[in-house]
């Protein structure tokens, strides 16, 4: 694959500040997109944007405070990239919480509960809403291979997919419905050449989830379960949703990438070490 498939497009990247939302604003930099970065850190978004300036200074980064749960900060963050950019071509609605008392159904609070929708949920449906208001706006500009219409891109996860005796019921019910949500508004807006897709990611080493995962024996009752022997890093996510955001999947909408090492595929698993070792962070 050749370099430079979001070359002049414009890339708005929720959770920008660490783990997927890093990973994903290089690399989409590193194709030619110009970013805006996203984050209710913005000193994280910020950091964000000073490595993707020093590795990539052909393209610009922005750095932008808002919480996706909060229904006119997201539309503020998407009427930010159209006045810098003029324009959006790609939406990564990506940020999302995985709150420790996150529990079963017996012993999850209300206000968890609530703040985990709100995020997770609510956050992706006013991104999706905005980034189509403004996808429909594009000009279209051949000479620079440019259209109207975009790619919208959500971060589910394999748990929408699976059940799990280690329960984060709000979670996993989120991310279940931003699978359901996707597949409704990618079917809606299949002839506005604007594609909705998800991807799904397994259980990775981000902050996010090692905050999580803060004993041996949390990590290892996830790693058994695992076919590759290893969580996935941030790094392998920002490749899948750099395919859905391009062109190279124009065909596709309405469609779950599953990036789980084979998660959700497997029945016993194998035993032994990983031949091979992850990816490196590109933001070192």
């Amino acid at each position: 694959m050749s370099a430079g498939r979001l070359r002049n497009r414009v890339a708005l990247i929720t959770g920008a500040g660490s783990g997927i939302g890093l990973e994903s604003s290089i690399l989409f930099a590193q194709e030619g997109a110009n970013v805006l970065l996203v984050d209710v850190n913005l000193e994280a978004a910020e950091r964000t944007a000073k490595i993707v300036n020093q590795k990539h200074p052909n393209v610009r980064a922005l750095a932008v405070k808002a919480d996706v749960g909060i229904e006119a900060e997201i539309q503020a963050a998407v009427d930010t990239a159209k006045k810098e950019f003029g324009r959006l071509d790609i939406m990564f609605n990506n940020a999302g919480i995985m709150h420790p008392a996150d529990d079963n159904a017996l012993n999850t609070e209300e206000k968890i509960w609530d703040l985990t929708m709100r995020i997770n949920l609510k956050g992706v449906w006013w991104g999706c809403k905005y980034a189509i208001l403004a996808m429909r706006e594009n000009p279209n500009d051949e000479t620079r291979g440019l259209h109207t219409g975009g790619s919208i891109i959500n971060t589910a996860s394999f748990v929408a997919s699976v059940g799990a005796a280690t329960p984060q019921l709000a979670y996993t019910a989120s991310k279940g419905a931003v699978l359901a949500m996707t597949r409704e508004l990618a079917m809606i807006h299949a002839r506005e050449g604007i594609r909705l897709n998800t991807v799904s990611p397994g259980p990775l080493k981000t902050p996010l989830l090692m905050d999580f995962l803060n004993t041996a024996e949390k990590r290892d009752r996830r790693l058994v379960h695992l076919p590759m022997g290893r969580f996935g890093e941030a790094v392998e996510i920002a490749k899948a949703a750099l395919f859905l955001a391009s062109d190279e999947s124009s065909y596709m909408t309405g469609t779950d990438l599953k990036v789980d090492g084979g998660l959700t595929s497997a029945y016993v698993t194998p035993i032994g070490e990983p031949a091979l070792p992850p990816p490196s962070s590109l933001a070192v």
